[in-house]
């Protein structure tokens, strides 16, 4: 990917920047692998299977979970990189005041009325999210949890269709996917 060189120089930044603030923290996978490796799969699913070369985009995929899971704030974000980046992190920020049975029906309502990059950012996370769950899930979470995470990723993504259609036959095929996987991996006696 050729991206001119204030675009390089504005995702390195992000990059940059998200690293420090998800330095302490990990995954839920068993491995605990690093947080960061989820925000740099997201630009990279967008770049590699959505073409997307857009640099607002991509630095707001790699900065999408800093307001939700660490110390920043929005005015942090604007400061550092301008309102329009600011605005696509919070349209995909989960107010995590709200219980999270709350927080998910959210997230399907205001994916219908998100701006096209705030719906690439969260195809992208969704990708990323299903195709974890069968390459490495959360410890601990059982199948039928996974599979209700698939079912609500699906309810999200479907009110965000028409943004990216790579993107979205990638995340129909991941969950198909996904489900033949957490189906066989059930045993005989839970069928």
């Amino acid at each position: 990917m050729t991206l001119p060189a204030d675009d390089m120089v504005l995702v390195l930044k992000a990059l940059h920047f998200a690293a420090d603030k998800h330095r302490r923290q990990r995954r839920k996978d068993a491995a605990a692998s690093p947080y960061i490796n989820h925000p740099i799969a997201l630009a990279e699913v967008l770049a590699t299977i959505g073409g997307v070369r857009d640099a607002v985009t991509l630095s707001a995929a790699i900065l999408h979970d800093t307001i939700e899971d660490t110390e920043t704030t929005g005015q942090e974000l604007e400061a550092v990189f301008g309102a329009e980046i600011r605005a696509i992190v919070e349209e995909v920020t989960d107010d995590t005041s709200q219980p999270p049975a709350v927080r998910k029906l959210r997230q399907i309502e205001l994916a219908r009325t998100s701006s096209p990059r705030a719906r690439l950012v969260k195809l992208a996370d969704k990708i990323c999210n299903v195709r974890d769950l069968v390459e490495a899930p959360p410890a601990g979470w059982s199948l039928e949890r996974r599979r209700r995470y698939v079912e609500w990723a699906r309810a999200v993504i479907a009110e965000v269709c028409g943004c990216n259609s790579a993107l979205e036959l990638h995340f129909n095929a991941l969950c198909e996917r996904a489900m033949t996987h957490l189906v066989g991996s059930e045993p005989e006696s839970e069928r």
